[in-house]
Parts: C-alpha cells; sequence; structure tokens
C-alpha cells in the first residue's frame, strides 16, 4: 500500500486531492492537516509517506526551507502541485528537493501520471510548467536531452502532431481532449505513444521536439520571470 500524505493550507483543494487519492486501489491516504514545517516534519516522521503531494507556496515555504524538509526525510518523493508561479519561484523549488512539478489546474489522469511517475522515480512536469522553464537557450544548451528529430523518420501522425503542439503550449489531456473531440483515455494513449516513438519520458522532451522541428514559435517559451 503506497501511502500519501497531502499538505497544503487550500481547505478546497487539498479536500479534492483526498478524494482523488481516496478513490485509487493500492493508495492509503494519512491524515492531511498540517499548520507549518515542523508540523510537517513531524508528520512525515511518524507517518512515514511515500509520497507527499504539496503546495510549499500556501505555507509560504522558502527553498531553504524544502532543501531542510529533503535533507531530513531522503526517501521520500514530493510531488508539487501549486498556482502558476515565476520561472524562478518553480525552478528554485525543483532544485530544492521537489521531484515533480503541477499546477492546480491539472486534470485527475495527470495527476495520477504524475503520482505514478514520481514514485518510480521519473521527474514529471505538467506542460504549462514544462513550458515555462524551457527556453529557447535551455534548449539549446542542453545537448545531452536533445536528439535529431524527424516527424519522418519517427512516422509521428498528423493527428500526433497535433497533440504534441498542444502538449507544447501547455493544455492538460482534458484540455487536448475538448479541443479535438476525443477522450481523455483516447488523448493519454496518444500522449504516450508519441513519448515511446520521440524516446522521451517526461512532457520536457515533447516541449523540446517541438521547438527543435519549429511546430511552435520559439518566443512561446521566453517567459519573463
Amino acid at each position: 500500500m503506497t501511502k500519501v500524505l497531502i499538505a497544503d493550507k487550500n481547505y478546497l483543494s487539498r479536500v479534492g486531492a483526498e478524494l482523488l487519492i481516496s478513490s485509487l486501489k493500492g493508495f492509503e491516504l494519512l491524515p492531511s492537516v498540517i499548520t507549518d514545517l515542523d508540523d510537517l516534519n513531524k508528520k512525515i516522521c511518524s507517518l512515514c509517506p511515500d509520497i507527499l503531494i504539496l503546495d510549499f507556496y500556501s505555507f509560504n515555504f522558502t527553498s531553504s526551507d524544502l532543501r531542510s524538509l529533503s535533507r531530513k526525510n531522503k526517501s521520500l518523493k514530493v510531488l508539487a502541485i501549486t498556482e502558476a508561479l515565476s520561472k524562478n519561484e518553480m525552478n528554485s523549488a525543483l532544485n530544492s528537493g521537489v521531484n515533480s512539478y503541477l499546477l492546480k489546474e491539472c486534470d485527475r489522469e495527470e495527476i495520477i501520471e504524475a503520482i505514478v511517475a514520481t514514485l518510480n522515480n521519473e521527474r514529471f512536469l505538467c506542460g504549462k510548467v514544462s513550458s515555462v522553464l524551457t527556453s529557447a537557450s535551455e534548449i539549446t544548451e542542453s545537448k545531452a536531452m536533445i536528439r535529431t528529430y524527424s516527424c519522418e523518420g519517427f512516422n509521428v501522425t498528423e493527428r500526433e502532431i497535433e497533440i504534441i503542439k498542444y502538449i507544447a503550449e501547455g493544455l492538460s489531456n482534458k484540455q487536448i481532449a475538448d479541443k479535438l473531440n476525443l477522450s481523455t483515455h483516447t488523448v493519454n494513449t496518444h500522449r504516450k505513444n508519441i513519448m515511446n516513438k520521440l524516446d522521451v519520458n517526461n512532457t520536457a522532451g515533447i516541449v523540446m521536439f517541438a521547438v527543435k522541428n519549429q511546430l511552435l514559435e520559439t518566443n512561446h517559451f521566453l517567459f519573463s520571470n
């Protein structure tokens, strides 16, 4: 049984996360009314969760707080789910112990996918987080993460190209499904097929592919902090 602790001062989003976890088989929801960093550390120590779903912004946690949390609980996986923040704030969180990052507008399927990926030691970013973090210069400099892609070589279909564009623009699976009149399950299947074809394991890889093949304007990624 995978134990999940939720730390979020926003009542509605905390209860929504609790309902989602409660509906999943193989997951145990731990008591999740957290008051501050000390209380969170005590609950982690006593309850031993496998994954922490955290809105650090609702607690005004600093980068130092997140690093302290990570040092004290080295085996703990942390999935941040917050409102949209600046590039620097999100980057700082990811460099301070947060393993994966979603925005509160993400749909149920994407949250579940992020939880599973995080538990498997994979970094999962939703499309909008990836878009904010991935600038053209960062893509160029991260040569280890880039391959010379060819749509023809990877046999990417026209439908998959549409979905790649929407993913790179930061749309969730549900939003893409609504735009293309598809089911969310179908979009999720397309997404997995795209990742297999491109040999990438996260949204950032899809974004890189979209920029590399000029499927989007490069300026789309140049957000101000």
